[in-house]
């Protein structure tokens, strides 16, 4: 795999760049992997990077998004919280991968079995965290449909919560961000949801979120 450069990078369209990461995501369920000299590649951007993408996903050690998507260095600007919450230096980090640096498609990634999803399902106050979880808890209240057993327990609770919270992070990037939601709705970058299912490593893209060539 080539390392990307400026003009590789300008050629990627959002819909391309979703296409890759989903053949990305295919390889890695299927334990394969595309043959790349990491090493040259470091040596290569050391003068400069050109991502194509931009994934916000949870800390989480088993959802690290440069593997399950089987990308590079160079490729991908990886945004890492509990939670795969958004505030202000995560939303100026997004800004400065897609307006800056030219990256052409913002995936937010949830994952199944979440440790920070199941803490707010179970409102877990502990020191800092207690702030970080207040921001997943609208996601716990937005669940509707599982009526008992409303806790970690729970796991279709659960999963139901994660999903919830990635459409709500991605309809805050649009609301919080007027720099990138104009990007979006301009078509210059895309926008989508999805979960990456920690048994298989396939990764789930939720249609319903995703915005492309500025239509949802």
């Amino acid at each position: 795999m080539k390392t990307l450069n400026k003009e590789m990078q300008d050629a990627i369209s959002p819909v391309m760049a979703i296409e890759i990461l989903k053949e990305g995501n295919k390889r890695f369920a299927n334990n394969l992997k595309a043959n790349r000299n990491l090493l040259q590649q470091a040596n290569e951007t050391s003068d400069g990077q050109h991502p194509f993408a931009v994934i916000l996903s949870c800390i989480d050690s088993r959802t690290s998004a440069e593997l399950i998507f089987d990308q590079g260095l160079g490729d991908v600007f990886s945004v890492r919280i509990a939670g795969n919450i958004v505030n202000e230096d995560i939303l100026g980090s997004m800004e400065f991968g897609c307006k800056v640096a030219g990256s052409k498609i913002i995936v937010v990634l949830g994952h199944t079995k979440c440790g920070a999803v199941k803490g707010a399902c179970d409102h877990v106050e502990m020191g800092n965290l207690t702030a970080l979880l207040s921001k997943i808890q609208p996601a716990v209240y937005d669940e509707k449909t599982e009526t008992e057993n409303r806790t970690s327990s729970n796991s279709d609770f659960v999963e139901k919560v994660a999903a919830i919270n990635v459409k709500r992070t991605v309809n805050a990037i649009m609301e919080r961000s007027p720099i990138l939601k104009g990007m979006i709705e301009s078509g210059e970058i895309g926008i989508v949801g999805g979960t990456h299912d920690i048994s298989s490593g396939l990764v789930t893209f939720y249609e319903d979120t995703m915005i492309v060539n500025g239509v949802k």
